[in-house]
């Protein structure tokens, strides 16, 4: 693992990368207030292992990329995507295989239509259509909004408090499979050992823009792969559904019992998947 800090777009942004760089590269995009983290060790060591150079970065307001006052907006999800971009670029990387989770799909979806010279594939797991047709599916489960709600008793300066809260959230996106609680707290464990500024990840939830690229997906023609659980709990499986038909010849592999998470059940079955599509 090679950690390195980059300077882009007026924003420093972590990164971390396995593997050979002369290998093909896979960039993986984490969702919304989840750190580079949680892109599991293990799961990019094996990633490597097959070939390819994988990176794996920290959103901004989080881990040890700039963050921001807790409460504020101060860019788009289209920045983001041009975060993305840049990593690329600091790496010296002209095309590279893209694997989104969550809002890392929708990310990713915005990449290939903004970028589509420089992504070769595109896998999306427990992710969405990005636009009004997400209006049209079912909604985020309430247990999980009211999780949350919580967050501003949390006292961030104790570690304890902090891990437990994180490692809760994510059992708050479990599925059917078994909660794995001892790796969970491990990354809960990490993220806030990393974190430059805990409470910054909430800013994540005031995130706007990419309207130009609302409902799009029928003009992405590289290959694309759909990853979902049948037990999302956040993005139901209807999202998946949906992003398999939107997306032209896009493949959509079902992980049943999975909720939305990247549970390590299933890691064999999405390394291969993915490897598969980027040969």
């Amino acid at each position: 693992m090679n950690e390195q800090i980059l300077k882009m777009n007026k924003v420093e942004i972590c990164t971390e990368s396995f593997g050979n760089p002369e290998n093909p590269a896979v960039l993986l995009i984490m969702g919304a207030m989840s750190s580079l983290d949680w892109w599991d060790e293990d799961f990019c060591l094996r990633l490597a292992e097959h070939g390819r150079f994988v990176i794996r970065y920290d959103h901004r307001d989080l881990g040890r990329s700039t963050t921001y006052t807790p409460g504020t907006s101060n860019y788009t999800i289209t920045d983001l995507a041009d975060d993305a971009i840049g990593v690329l670029d600091a790496y010296s990387i002209e095309q590279a295989h893209l694997v989104g989770m969550s809002l890392g799909g929708m990310i990713g979806q915005i990449l290939s239509l903004r970028y589509p010279e420089r992504i070769c594939s595109l896998t999306l797991i427990a992710s969405s259509v990005f636009g009004t047709e997400m209006e049209k599916l079912p909604p985020m489960d309430q247990g999980i909004l009211d999780y949350h709600s919580k967050s501003p008793s949390i006292d961030w300066s104790n570690r304890e408090e902090a891990v437990h809260y994180l490692a809760g959230g994510w059992k708050t996106l479990s599925g059917a499979k078994p909660y794995e609680k001892e790796r969970v707290y491990k990354l809960a464990e990490r993220e806030a050992d990393r974190a430059k500024q805990l409470p910054s990840r909430f800013n994540h939830a005031l995130l706007q823009g990419g309207d130009q690229y609302y409902d799009r997906l029928s003009e992405i023609s590289i290959p694309a792969l759909i990853i979902h659980g049948t037990e999302d709990p956040a993005l139901s499986y209807e999202h998946g559904l949906a992003l398999a038909k939107a997306i032209p010849h896009a493949k959509l592999i079902t992980l049943d019992g999975t909720g939305h998470e990247i549970h390590s059940e299933d890691w064999e079955q999405i390394i291969k998947s993915i490897v598969e599509l980027s040969s």
